[in-house]
């Protein structure tokens, strides 16, 4: 299955699409130096949520669709230099609203969650 969404996204800030499937997607995010917000090498955490919600948008896999919504945890710190895979699977839909299951491991879950996507009729910046 093509990835059909979210094409440009920077795979060195998000990650990268490593599998696609029918209302599945996982990515691999590897953490660098830059992403770290002190001396201890913490993550910050707006990267691990960029993988999940990258995975969450892939998992859905529409041109149109975003993220309208998070509810999501963040369950342990990430080290710079680690790996994080972030999975995402559809669980609901109602319409035009998705939702999706999220979670984002390196040897350990680091986040986990529901997004809520919405596809609209056109791209958010089309008239």
């Amino acid at each position: 299955m093509d990835v059909r969404t979210h094409k440009l996204a920077d795979r060195e800030l998000v990650g990268r699409v490593v599998e696609v499937g029918d209302g599945y997607a996982r990515v691999v995010l590897k953490t660098t130096d830059s992403m770290a917000v002190d001396e201890h090498g913490l993550v910050h955490g707006g990267f691990t949520f960029g993988a999940a919600d990258l995975a969450a948008m892939v998992a859905v896999n529409h041109p149109n669709v975003v993220l309208y919504r998070a509810e999501v945890r963040f369950t342990a710190p990430v080290r710079a230099g680690e790996e994080i895979t972030a999975e995402a699977t559809v669980t609901g839909v109602e319409g035009k609203k998705i939702t999706v299951d999220v979670r984002a491991f390196t040897d350990k879950t680091v986040l986990e969650g529901l997004m809520y996507c919405y596809i609209p009729d056109r791209h958010v910046f089309e008239k």
